[in-house]
C-alpha cells in the first residue's frame, strides 16, 4: 500500500474530529475524500502531512511509519499537498513560488550555497528546470517571470499545485481544489488532475463538488461526523443509502427513496 492508517483518531476536548478511521490508499489513480461540512475530511488531511498529530492511531507511508515526523519530513519521503486557502508568496515571480517546493530535494550543504559553487550552481539549474516542467504541465510556464499575485484566482491554484509537484511526489494531497472556481476553469482543472494521474502520481482530493469528484475519482472514501461510513467507486457511493442520509438527513432520505418507488410504480401501470 502506499498510505496506510490504522484506528486514526483525533481528540479535541470534548469532540472527536476525527475518529477510529482506517485507510488503504494503493498506488495509481485518483482517490477522493468527502463528506458533510465538519466531517472531518481537513483534519485527517492534516493527520496525514503532518500539520495535526494524532491522539491515537498509526500513519504508515510507502512501508514507513510516518505517525511522529513534522511535515517537512514527509515531504522529503514523498508526500505533497496543497490548501483550502491559497497560500503564495504573492510579490515573488511564478517561478520562484515552485521553486520554494523543490527544497526538500535539495542536497547542497550551506557553504557551496553561500560560495555559489559548481555543486550548487549545478543543483539550482537542476531545480528550475523541474520548475519549468512543473509549471509546463499545469499551463503557467508563460506566466513565469509575473508576479504571483498577479495571477487570477484560478490560476493562482494552478499555481499551488504546481509548487507542490516539483518536489516530484508520490501522493498528491490537494484540499478542495476547484473551490471558488468556475465551470471552465473546473474543467481544466479535472484534466490536470488525470494527467498527473498518468504521470504515475497518485492523488487523494478532498471536494464538495460532487460532479467534479464523481466524474473524475477511481474510488471515494465518504467521511461522517469523523467516521468513516462507507468507500466504494463513484457509482456505489452515489447508490449507497448511508451516503445519501450523511448529506440529506435519514428523514428526507427516506421521503426520496419512498417518492422514487411511487414514481417507478405509477409508471410501472399503464405497461402492466
Amino acid at each position: 500500500m502506499l498510505l496506510e492508517t490504522n484506528g486514526l483518531t483525533r481528540r479535541y476536548a470534548g469532540l472527536v474530529a476525527v475518529d477510529n478511521v482506517d485507510l488503504a490508499l494503493k498506488p495509481g489513480g485518483i482517490h477522493a475524500l468527502i463528506g458533510p461540512n465538519g466531517a472531518g475530511k481537513t483534519t485527517l488531511f492534516n493527520l496525514l502531512t503532518g500539520l495535526v498529530m494524532p491522539s491515537e492511531g498509526q500513519v504508515r507511508f510507502q512501508g514507513t511509519d510516518i505517525t511522529a515526523l513534522p511535515a517537512h519530513r514527509r515531504t522529503a519521503l514523498g508526500m505533497a499537498r496543497t490548501f483550502q486557502n491559497i497560500r503564495l508568496f504573492r510579490s515573488m515571480s511564478v517561478l520562484e513560488n515552485v521553486l520554494t517546493g523543490a527544497h526538500s530535494k535539495l542536497s547542497t550543504g550551506l557553504l557551496p550555497t553561500v560560495l555559489r559553487l559548481k555543486s550548487f550552481r549545478a543543483e539550482e539549474r537542476a531545480a528550475v528546470a523541474q520548475a519549468r516542467a512543473a509549471l509546463e504541465l499545469v499551463g503557467l510556464e508563460a506566466q513565469a517571470a509575473l508576479p504571483a499575485g498577479s495571477l487570477p484566482y484560478g490560476d493562482q491554484r494552478l499555481l499551488e499545485i504546481a509548487r507542490a509537484l516539483v518536489s516530484r511526489p508520490a501522493l498528491l494531497l490537494l484540499d478542495e481544489p476547484a473551490a471558488g472556481m468556475n465551470p471552465a476553469e473546473t474543467v481544466q482543472l479535472a484534466a490536470l488532475v488525470r494527467r498527473i494521474a498518468q504521470t504515475g502520481t497518485t492523488v487523494l482530493l478532498v471536494e464538495h463538488d460532487m460532479g467534479f469528484v464523481m466524474g473524475l475519482s477511481d474510488s471515494i472514501t465518504v467521511l461522517n461526523f469523523g467516521r468513516k461510513i462507507f468507500e466504494g467507486t463513484p457509482a456505489e457511493v452515489r447508490a449507497a443509502p448511508v451516503v445519501v442520509e450523511a448529506y440529506l438527513g435519514a428523514r428526507l432520505a427516506a421521503r426520496l427513496r419512498a417518492s422514487h418507488a411511487a414514481t417507478l410504480e405509477v409508471a410501472d401501470g399503464p405497461r402492466a
